[in-house]
């Protein structure tokens, strides 16, 4: 008989690659994986965003070539996927650094504070997108 059943404690192992898509991850877990995911496509991009925008700024004919490339509605759909990248890794990273301070480390609070990362960078990236596809 294993020592788990023996002592009643819960035996606790390694997650393998099989069984990640059928672990259950807590919501903070999540939100710490979508920051790193998020900074890691704003490091990846940002060389490019800033040659585009270097590009753009050489003329009024750049310019306007680059506008009519924005405005192509697949185009929009990656800027909104930076706006949300953007959005999501500041707001998890106040988070995170209130985290540093020891403010809100518990599981309860940690819960929450995942949420309101959520709650924030969601409807912000749902306001630029209205902005973006010219709701108003």
């Amino acid at each position: 008989m294993s020592d788990s059943l023996k002592t009643g404690k819960r035996e606790f192992r390694n997650i393998n690659v099989t069984d990640l898509l059928r672990y259950r991850f807590p919501l903070a877990a999540i939100q710490s994986i979508l920051h790193r995911g998020s900074g890691a496509i704003i490091f990846l991009l940002l060389p490019f965003i800033l040659f585009l925008l270097d590009k753009s700024l050489l003329s009024e004919i750049s310019f306007e070539h680059f506008k009519g490339i924005a405005s192509h509605w697949f185009v929009k759909l990656i800027i909104l996927g930076l706006v949300w990248a953007y959005l999501h890794h500041f707001c998890a990273g106040i988070r995170h650094l209130l985290m540093d301070v020891h403010v809100g480390v518990d599981k309860v609070t940690g819960k929450k504070s995942a949420l309101i990362v959520f709650a924030v960078s969601l409807p912000l990236t749902a306001l630029v997108a209205l902005k973006l596809f010219g709701a108003f």
